[in-house]
């Protein structure tokens, strides 16, 4: 598994989050914390329930978009859609925001993009070699800065969703 483990760990919290979720909730909360590709079997036993109810709500979440399944595998994994996470903070931000503010908030966003690509002199984060200094604090401080831009693009495009859905009424593209 990940280092992040999807399922409640005491027992106490366990015997809450089993008798206040459903089965397709348990499986729906596990399955968004998981983040590579993960046999429904072990998302079953992470849920507290049967494989094949495990199986059942996976497929219904792969219907829906939530998850990604590739059932050729065997047995069949799943794993998250990362697509439909920053669909889902996108309207968040379009509900909670005026256009004006994501307006706002994106011109914000790129002048730090800006000012990032300057910085390390390419428009690709991934292109930038933080361990090209000696300095174990210079290399953090670009290791930092790196993630910090990689998460302004992020937030970008998140924003530049969230002003397509306010724009067009909760559609991406005008009705």
């Amino acid at each position: 598994m990940t280092e992040f483990d999807p399922a409640p760990s005491s027992d106490e919290t366990r015997r809450r989050w089993q008798a206040g979720t459903d089965t397709f909730g348990r499986v729906y909360d596990v399955v968004l914390g998981v983040i590579a590709p993960t046999a429904y079997t072990e998302i079953a036993e992470l849920a507290d329930c049967s494989p094949n109810a495990a199986k059942k709500h996976l497929d219904r979440l792969a219907e829906m978009g939530i998850v990604r399944a590739d059932r050729d595998s065997r047995p069949a994994t799943y794993e998250r859609n990362e697509g439909y996470l920053e669909w889902q903070d996108a309207s968040r931000i379009a509900n909670e925001l005026s256009i004006e503010e994501i307006i706002d908030r994106v011109e914000a966003l790129e002048a730090q993009r800006t000012e990032y690509e300057a910085q390390f002199e390419t428009t690709d984060p991934t292109a930038v070699d933080v361990f090209e200094h000696e300095s174990h604090e210079t290399i953090h401080e670009r290791m930092a800065a790196v993630s910090e831009w990689q998460g302004v693009i992020r937030d970008v495009r998140l924003y530049e969703l969230a002003r397509q859905l306010s724009q067009n009424d909760g559609h991406l593209i005008r009705a």
